[in-house]
């Protein structure tokens, strides 16, 4: 059974999804995952995410930040 932290949460202000985060390691070692939690109503869905990947996604997330930054209301 993985060692589960909590790290953040956050509403979505556009939908209100709920979104959490968690770190997840494994009691036997291994690689560590990022938990990603969206509740959307009573639907979830989570998304377990290994380093390199978390990497990935956080670098397209943060460059399109950037260049519609000044969009958003």
């Amino acid at each position: 059974m993985p060692e589960i932290t909590f790290l953040e949460k956050m509403r979505l202000p556009f939908g209100g999804q709920e979104v959490e985060f968690h770190h997840l390691a494994h009691e036997a070692g291994g690689v560590p995952f990022l938990r990603i939690r969206i509740r959307e109503n009573k639907r979830f869905t989570i998304f377990d995410i290994d380093p390199v990947s978390a990497q990935k996604w956080g670098d397209l997330m943060q460059a399109w930040a950037r260049e519609h930054a000044g969009d958003a209301p």
